[in-house]
């Protein structure tokens, strides 16, 4: 059952909040078509000191600008935000994934306040990217709608690039922007992420102990000289030997090779 907190807000998020972002870069592309000077995507830029003077709007805005100037690109870009997107809210809700989404937001300013530098919804995206993968790792994607490729290979290449930004990048302002990207992300899968492990270090674990445990041997037939059964070797023959007093086995080597038992003295004999 939802709080009645959530349900109160569920009322205002935006169905459909993907194919709006894609529309919007779509537009914004346009735009810049009209005017290649950059003046109207100058507008819209996540600038600290901008937001500062008044502009706020930059705040939400900076997600409209598109990640390339190049049709074909851009095509293949918006395709795919849009495939992730609208993948996500099925399966999470119109809530939930707005909630993500406006997590992203707010992570990147915060980062472009931190730093100072200009925000850009690319750790955003990536976040959104992992986010997909995370749920549906084995969905295959036609790259150029030719090559398929699995989505976790392409999500493994990321989690690289985004090691490498955190670890080896000079620029702070790349640092802080993965590692708000990896907050948001793992703020939405951190208890799925630790549940998996405990689980993995479980069957681990298990599966030590049993390879641990000694067999319970269980034989039929064992020779009462070497000791040997049909587990030391499964062409060994057994027998019991008709010369000795009650049941003993032996193997062939020693079936004919060992001192037969005698039945017990009767005391009274004279």
């Amino acid at each position: 059952m939802h709080h009645p907190f959530r349900r109160n807000l569920e009322r205002y998020a935006i169905k459909n909040l993907m194919t709006h972002i894609v529309a919007l870069n779509a537009i914004v592309f346009l735009l810049y078509l009209f005017d290649p000077s950059g003046r109207i995507i100058s507008h819209l830029e996540l600038v600290p000191s901008m937001v500062r003077q008044g502009e706020w709007w930059r705040l939400i805005t900076f997600a409209f600008i598109p990640p390339t100037f190049s049709p074909l690109w851009l095509f293949f870009a918006l395709y795919f935000y849009h495939l992730v997107g609208t993948t996500l809210e099925q399966h999470w809700g119109s809530f939930r994934f707005n909630l993500y989404y406006l997590c992203g937001i707010a992570g990147t300013a915060l980062a472009s306040f931190l730093t100072g530098t200009v925000g850009t919804p690319t750790y955003l995206n990536l976040s959104l990217f992992l986010a997909f993968a995370k749920l549906y790792p084995d969905f295959e994607l036609l790259l150029f709608f030719i090559l398929p490729v699995k989505i976790k290979y392409l999500a493994w290449l990321n989690w690289f690039f985004i090691g490498y930004t955190i670890l080896l990048q000079p620029y702070i302002s790349g640092k802080i922007a993965a590692v708000v990207a990896l907050i948001n992300y793992f703020l939405f899968f951190g208890k799925d992420l630790v549940g998996q492990n405990r689980q993995r270090r479980q069957v681990y674990y298990n599966r030590r102990r049993f390879l641990e445990q000694e067999p319970i041997r269980r034989t039929m037939h064992r020779c009462e000289i070497c000791g040997k059964t049909e587990l030391d070797d499964p062409k060994l023959d057994f027998r019991y030997c008709a010369s000795c007093y009650g049941d003993h086995e032996f193997c062939m080597e020693h079936l004919a090779n060992h001192s037969h038992h005698q039945p017990p003295s009767d005391p009274n004999h004279a």
